[in-house]
């Protein structure tokens, strides 16, 4: 049933993983929990750190790591890493516990929030080393169908605040809901 399954929250950089999540869990009284803050927390460093000093496969390692732990848990709203997707096993992973939602946004709209995103220089590393938005739109080409395949529900959150997007999953998770108990 998915009232007890963890909401899982995927997309690019930016698309409101962590704003809608904080929202989803305060109206369903659950535990949210973001995989990149936890991942700084514990490594006491920030991603961007990580991966200048290790690289990108031991930065998705540790989330690997940490998806496989969260997977044993219910009852949770997750926000994960925009990449997240591109591992099946993560995928596999949090559907065996989770319902997963991907938020997507328009590629100009994903730049203007990165832009005003305090974090974007420091803790948001380039996944390319071109520009912002052919970024965005090259890293968003290669992951669209990781996205969809993963997802059970796609909102996009182009021009909805937070709190609209929460609304609009609470909606679907309701109808899904009576749905399964009929």
């Amino acid at each position: 049933m998915l009232r007890n399954r963890n909401i899982v929250l995927v997309g690019y950089r930016c698309s409101g993983k962590t704003s809608v999540g904080k929202h989803l869990a305060q109206e369903l009284g659950r535990k949210f929990l973001d995989t990149d803050a936890w991942i700084e927390k514990k490594a006491r460093c920030s991603i961007e750190t990580i991966i200048s000093r290790h690289g990108w496969e031991c930065f998705r390692n540790i989330e690997k790591n940490l998806i496989k732990e969260l997977s044993r848990e219910t009852g949770l709203v997750i926000a994960t890493g925009g990449g997240v997707v591109m591992n099946e096993d993560n995928v596999r992973n949090l559907k065996r516990s989770g319902w997963i939602v991907w938020l997507t946004a328009g590629a100009e709209a994903l730049k203007q929030r990165m832009l005003r995103d305090e974090r974007s220089g420091k803790s948001r590393p380039s996944l390319t080393g071109i520009g912002p938005l052919e970024e965005i739109e090259r890293v968003l080409g290669a992951r669209a169908s990781y996205y969809e395949k993963a997802s059970d529900l796609t909102v996009d959150t182009t021009s909805l605040l937070p709190r609209q997007v929460a609304a609009l999953i609470l909606r679907d998770l309701q109808v899904r809901n009576r749905h399964e108990m009929t």
